[in-house]
């Protein structure tokens, strides 16, 4: 095994200045990195790291000395402003061998590793992700690198056989999602239909070739009988990925696929009134190519909503052409149209909204965000905010909530890439993969709340047995952690729970 592993293995003398950090444009391959100068043999110790597998991320490493290394992010493809996510194998390891990690080159300088948060870390024999201690972790100005912004982390490996692999936040692949959208489609569901809407950018200079899917979910109740033909059908909307760093926005929206499709009566009671289209994954190069924030191209799909082109952002395109047809459709209501991303500066969930003139319909757009702080623990709706800034005019949000009509709501659902705050409690609670699921089974089951609310669903079909309950939808961990965030007053709080009920979580 040892004499495959040297053979597949380049070793690299990192005493030499060879390259800047504006010229990183690809991911180390099993690079090994030995000290100045150093001509033996390889041994155990001398570290291999790798990035070029899916969603990876690591351009270059520097060897300080035997205990510290250099690590410098790959810029998004085409695009060197952004430099956040990363995601890399460390193997060859000596047991008890200690090292620190230095992430030299972020592109921003606000981050959530000032508030406490960390890497994950998963290995071969220990394969669930988990957030290094925050003790370990450290993040600083730093005058050797032109003073940026520089995280670093100890860590101490343990076992010699095992691969380490480390990362921003817990990876959500293009290829996992398409296992868990196979597995859907295998179940044969009457109520949910999966198409090709259709397919990414085809790369002229890689050797990947393929074009990746872009896939629609509808989910709704194909019955006629139980649906009353005095009404339209509503329909929700709901992207996510567009900025494919931002993993967490894949758990969240699996989160609310995983609900809608369950045998949960809210989820049945919903998908007899409405219809959800979702399209889990609107960027899947940039996913599959371990890019932050753009394309395979360069872009961030989510500045071009206004005049997407066909050649340069066709997934873009394709669902810009999907709402437009929706909105037009006579027997149909588009009421909803919510993107998900993850924010790397602030706990919490919570939403971005329009500004209108109207006051009643200011006032009717926020009823939505106030039901799902009711029912989330971890959603704030004094984090919540409503806007018209001119920078995010070519998002989604900004733009079709110009183009739909005024019975339409708009939102961005933005979640930490950390953590949230519990109620009475100044310590955060870090989000899990666990958690960001069930956040969106709570987003999920708030539309219940909302349709409740303006009486499109009639309150005497909407009473959910008492014996049902958020234990049924729960997993065993989730179980009991359901306060409020701390981001709120105690008045407040307490003013919102008189006004809006017991909160549920799902």
């Amino acid at each position: 095994m040892e004499m495959k592993m040297e053979e597949n293995m380049r070793v690299v003398d990192t005493g030499s200045e060879a390259g800047g950090e504006d010229a990183l444009v690809g991911n180390v391959n099993k690079l090994m990195v030995t000290p100045r100068g150093y001509t033996g043999v390889p041994r155990k110790g001398h570290l291999v790291f790798d990035a070029c597998f899916e969603s990876g991320n690591l351009g270059r490493v520097d060897y300080i000395s035997e205990f510290e290394f250099d690590l410098f992010i790959r810029p998004d493809t085409c695009n060197p402003r952004f430099r956040v996510w990363f995601n890399f194998t460390v193997e060859n390891v000596r047991e008890t061998q200690r090292v620190i990690l230095n992430i030299v080159n972020f592109s921003k300088t606000k981050s959530l590793y000032r508030e406490g948060m960390s890497p994950v870390v998963k290995s071969t024999s220990r394969p669930k992700w988990q957030r290094l201690p925050a003790k370990n972790v450290y993040y600083y100005r730093c005058p050797d690198h032109r003073r940026n912004y520089v995280m670093s982390f100890a860590f101490c490996f343990d076992r010699e056989d095992d691969v380490y692999q480390f990362a921003y936040c817990y990876p959500y692949t293009y290829s996992r999602l398409q296992h868990y959208l196979d597995s859907l489609e295998r179940r044969n569901l009457d109520y949910l239909q999966r198409e090709q809407l259709g397919l990414s950018v085809t790369s002229t200079e890689s050797t990947d070739q393929q074009q990746r899917r872009l896939d629609l979910l509808t989910i709704t109740s194909p019955d006629p009988a139980l649906q009353n033909p005095k009404k339209e059908k509503k329909l929700v909307v709901l992207t996510a990925r567009v900025h494919p760093g931002e993993s967490p926005a894949s758990f969240v929206c699996q989160g609310v696929i995983d609900f809608l499709v369950s045998q949960h009566p809210v989820a049945q009671l919903l998908r007899d009134h409405v219809i959800f289209k979702i399209v889990p994954m609107l960027n899947p190069d940039g996913v599959y190519l371990g890019n932050y924030r753009c394309s395979l191209m360069g872009f961030d799909l989510n500045r071009h909503w206004q005049e997407p082109s066909l050649w340069a952002h066709p997934t873009l395109y394709a669902v810009k052409q999907l709402i437009v047809q929706l909105s037009q459709d006579p027997k149909v209501g588009l009421e909803f149209y919510i993107d998900v991303h993850a924010h790397s500066t602030m706990m919490n969930g919570f939403m971005y909204g329009n500004v209108f003139e109207e006051e009643e319909r200011v006032q009717r757009q926020a009823v939505f965000p106030r039901l799902l702080c009711n029912n989330a623990a971890d959603f704030s709706f004094s984090n919540t905010s409503f806007n018209r800034d001119m920078v995010k005019a070519g998002t989604g949000r900004r733009f079709l909530g110009g183009l739909l009509d005024d019975t339409s709501y708009c939102y961005t659902l933005e979640v930490s890439f950390y953590s949230y705050m519990a109620a009475g409690s100044t310590a955060p609670v870090p989000y899990t993969e666990d958690t960001y699921m069930k956040l969106g089974r709570n987003v999920a089951r708030t539309f219940l709340d909302y349709y409740k609310h303006n009486h499109f669903i009639d309150e005497n079909k909407a009473q959910i047995p008492s014996h049902i309950n958020s234990i049924e939808v729960l997993s065993k961990d989730q179980q009991g952690n359901g306060n409020r965030n701390g981001r709120s007053s105690g008045g407040e709080r307490a003013a919102e729970r008189k006004s809006q009920g017991v909160r549920r979580d799902y």
